[in-house]
């Protein structure tokens, strides 16, 4: 009746005409927005098409890398020009890492959903930059409280850069190669955690806490030189082709996966798998956060007389073995099961942070590096497993997942504290070991009780067939459909 209110029908996405990944495309290409319950089928996007958008976004994931890598050999060498104990170093992680769990559940999450990646992508760089421009009065007024404000705005642009970057990597493109995805995208924020440390003691903070030397002004220049290079960044991500993939399109692969996997849609509250992936990676992220953390600490103790600047070697060595262990994981997972690999990785974790307790000098330095090369895969390999089945969810899981970082701002203290009342490092390594072994019970949960639906992913044929993607011949410039789902 004219003048009544009427309802929307809820419509099945399976009754809908899919939109091909061409069609998803050439929205792009023309810049049309794009609507969260807008199917586009971007849920059809083969691993060719995914290219481009891929490789723009894993720039990021070095960015990132590159400021956790600065982040860890800061820690050591305001200990020693600010006059800070161990304990209270790890403001600095608590700052950086604390911001990860309101962004992603409060105004980044709100951000993806509402504008979609390139919005998100666009906004997190221009926190971030913001934040490494605070670095600069922070300076002036040799200030660690300032510091410690200008790592939370990082953390802030960071988390919301990663609140969009891992469900993009872990959707753009076809879903039984989603970890291996983002595996090898992590590679790169690997090697920027490599390249910081070294950078940081040869060139970029090689004068600061030297003998008689309190002049923190390599700091700031380096820090208004990255501010510098994300504005920039910014502007190419404007222009940048990046396919929106909705909650529609996951919803839509979802069902299509749904006779390999066993999938039927359920509210977010039932999302149990998700919510244990959570917790699993809070206490993961944080253990490998203040291992990181501390890990020039733990050398310069387990070999009396060696140099922060030399402790900074080391920890570049371990980073590099991080670096390639993401690599060899992300080859090992085109011919084993994910699962499988996300387990024996992380009982290497357990075995060999115990052993780094028990032990001395080189080979203490040795077992510690080990951890790092077998955490590689644990972080990306955690929140693709965790995403698996929740479809019009995948946004939101992904939000929390990534607020689960904030880990890191909870470890790094405990360590800390242990630290400083045991006078040893070495023995504080039972606060991450304790991390490690509680993450450790998510992939056992995984093996017994999730592997049909797992498996069924890693056997499903969408996006992987150019043809199948093409759309039916003769049907061009097809309007998306909106559509709403329970």
């Amino acid at each position: 009746m004219w003048g009544q209110k009427t309802s929307t029908p809820k419509v099945d996405l399976r009754e809908q005409r899919r939109p091909s990944a061409a069609e998803a495309m050439d929205m792009v290409t023309k810049r049309k927005k794009v609507r969260d319950k807008q199917l586009t089928g971007a849920s059809q996007i083969t691993t060719k098409q995914s290219i481009l958008p891929v490789t723009l976004v894993t720039i990021l994931f070095f960015l990132w890398g590159f400021a956790y890598g600065l982040l860890d050999v800061l820690n050591k060498h305001f200990q020693e020009v600010l006059h800070v104990s161990r304990a209270q170093s790890s403001g600095l992680q608590g700052a950086y890492f604390g911001a990860y769990f309101i962004g992603p559940l409060t105004y980044s999450g709100w951000i993806v959903r509402k504008f979609g990646y390139r919005w998100t992508f666009i906004t997190g760089l221009c926190i971030y930059g913001v934040g490494a421009l605070m670095f600069w009065p922070s300076g002036i007024k040799r200030s660690f409280g300032g510091f410690c404000g200008s790592m939370f705005i990082v953390g802030s642009g960071l988390s919301t850069l990663e609140t969009s970057a891992n469900p993009f990597i872990a959707t753009c493109g076809p879903p039984r190669w989603s970890e291996l995805r983002l595996n090898l995208a992590q590679s790169f924020q690997a090697i920027g955690t490599v390249v910081a440390p070294l950078l940081a003691s040869r060139v970029l903070f090689k004068d600061v806490g030297e003998e008689g030397s309190t002049s923190l002004q390599s700091v700031q220049y380096v820090y208004l030189g990255i501010a510098c290079f994300v504005f920039l960044l910014a502007i190419v991500f404007f222009f940048a082709p990046i396919p929106e993939v909705t909650d529609a399109d996951m919803a839509d692969q979802a069902e299509q996966s749904a006779a390999d996997t066993g999938y039927f849609d359920k509210p977010m509250r039932k999302q149990y798998t998700l919510f244990f992936g959570v917790f699993a990676q809070f206490c993961y992220v944080g253990s490998q956060v203040a291992i990181a953390g501390y890990f020039i600490n733990y050398v310069t103790e387990a070999k009396p007389g060696l140099s922060s600047a030399r402790g900074s070697d080391q920890l570049a060595i371990a980073q590099g073995l991080f670096a390639i262990g993401r690599f060899v994981a992300s080859i090992l997972m085109r011919v084993m099961k994910p699962r499988w690999i996300l387990l024996a990785f992380l009982t290497c974790c357990i075995i060999f942070a115990a052993a780094s307790m028990a032990t001395y000098g080189d080979a203490a330095v040795a077992m510690l590096s080990i951890v790092l090369f077998f955490e590689s895969c644990v972080f990306p390999t955690i929140f693709t497993l965790s995403l698996r089945g929740l479809g019009r969810h995948t946004k939101r899981g992904a939000s929390f997942l990534v607020a689960s970082v904030s880990g890191g701002a909870v470890f790094p203290p405990m360590l800390g504290g242990v630290a400083d009342l045991r006078d040893s490092t070495r023995i504080a390594m039972a606060v991450p070991l304790a991390g490690f072994l509680v993450a450790w019970t998510f992939p056992l949960y995984l093996n017994i009780f999730e592997r049909k639906k797992l498996d069924g992913f890693r056997a499903t044929k969408v996006g992987m067939d150019d043809s199948d993607s093409a759309g039916p011949s003769g049907e061009k410039g097809y309007a998306a459909k909106e559509t709403e789902y329970a």
